[in-house]
């Protein structure tokens, strides 16, 4: 695994970061990779938030992996900030590598470094070997979640 460098994301990556997040049918119906425009102002918003981490999984040169890590400081669990994982993708070149858990470990690494009591994250329904794999990664499946689209 050392041959993967996990790095703060760049402007540059958001391309890159666009097609992991289309290359599956969840992601193809909810992405436009043709229309960077949206994505560079995100970026930019979470580039300026201390409590995001927006990472890339570099290889030879080429973006291959990333994720985003949100800190949230909050009242419950006796005022624990816990972090919230969001947007794992791994280029579909590198599924399977150990690329996925490298990018987990060092989401509970960092969380850990930043005080956090409690790492959590979502995965649609319809992802069941992601459920498999966070699993096999010591997470549990302990809420039933809901969104409401304001869209």
């Amino acid at each position: 695994m050392s041959d993967f460098v996990i790095r703060p994301a760049t402007a540059d990556d958001i391309p890159d970061i666009v097609a992991m997040l289309a290359d599956d049918e969840l992601g193809a119906r909810r992405e436009s990779p043709d229309d960077l425009a949206p994505y560079r102002a995100a970026f930019e918003r979470i580039a300026t938030d201390p409590q995001q981490r927006l990472v890339v999984a570099v290889r030879e040169g080429r973006t291959v992996g990333t994720l985003q890590l949100t800190l949230i400081p909050g009242l419950s669990r006796r005022g624990a900030t816990r972090s919230i994982i969001e947007g794992v993708r791994i280029h579909a070149d590198e599924r399977g590598s150990g690329l996925g858990t490298l990018l987990i470990e060092w989401a509970v690494e960092a969380s850990r470094e930043a005080g956090c009591r409690l790492v959590q994250l979502t995965s649609d329904a319809t992802r069941l070997d992601a459920h498999r794999f966070y699993q096999r990664l010591g997470f549990e499946a302990s809420h039933l979640g809901f969104k409401l689209p304001l869209d």
